[in-house]
């Protein structure tokens, strides 16, 4: 669904509207530009350029000099640039990422990597932020770091995150609402709560209906 929304593969029916939109007006690359970003279930982070690069790079979708400008280097080039780097180093303090802002980001935890990659998607200033499975490859104490940065951007920042994750004890306390998947086909949609309680989803995903 995330290729989908992203438009990295093309579907054969139905309509994926945003804002009252269709995305399919829109080509790959300015999905972007819409206030659609996203994160990847596996990193791909640019591994030899620091976190402050990383995140930089994310905002280049916001930009409106072309190539020529920078070939040439006007000043409304460096106006960018400014306008770049202090978003990168608001995200920077939001993330906690202050101590290793200009190393490169092979030297990194994993877990540190996945916030640089968070950050990274933040720079393009979505409405909607699209969220892999975050909490993968993570440990308890990460999880519930996760969790809590997770609920301050969305209240500092105020978007809306579409989450894809296995880690039911996450998703239960901090969506709004959750849809529950059996092989593809919805089984569930509600409040945590009541997709908690389903017999269905408890079928699916405990075996029984006990």
């Amino acid at each position: 669904m995330f290729n989908c929304l992203s438009r990295l593969y093309a579907f054969s029916e139905g309509q994926i509207r945003f804002e009252g939109r269709s995305i399919l007006e829109t080509p790959s690359h300015g999905i972007a530009l819409l206030g659609i970003a996203r994160t990847f279930q596996n990193l791909a982070l640019f591994r030899t350029m620091s976190v402050r690069q990383n995140i930089m790079l994310g905002g280049h979708s916001r930009t409106r000099t072309g190539w020529l400008a920078n070939a040439l280097r006007l000043p409304s080039v460096g106006r960018e640039e400014e306008r770049l780097g202090a978003r990168a180093d608001r995200l920077v303090a939001l993330l906690d990422l202050g101590a290793v802002a200009d190393a490169p980001v092979m030297d990194l935890s994993f877990g540190t990597q996945k916030r640089v990659e968070l950050g990274r998607a933040l720079a393009a200033e979505p409405k909607l932020l699209l969220l892999d499975e975050p909490a993968g490859g993570l440990n308890h104490e990460e999880v519930e770091a996760l969790m809590v940065l997770l609920r301050r951007i969305r209240a500092e920042l105020d978007l809306t995150m579409l989450l894809v994750e296995h880690h039911m004890n996450m998703v239960m306390r901090i969506s709004d609402r959750v849809v529950a998947l059996d092989f593809g086909r919805k089984i569930a949609d509600g409040t945590p709560a009541e997709v908690q309680g389903n017999e269905d989803v408890i079928l699916a995903y405990l075996g029984t209906t006990a």
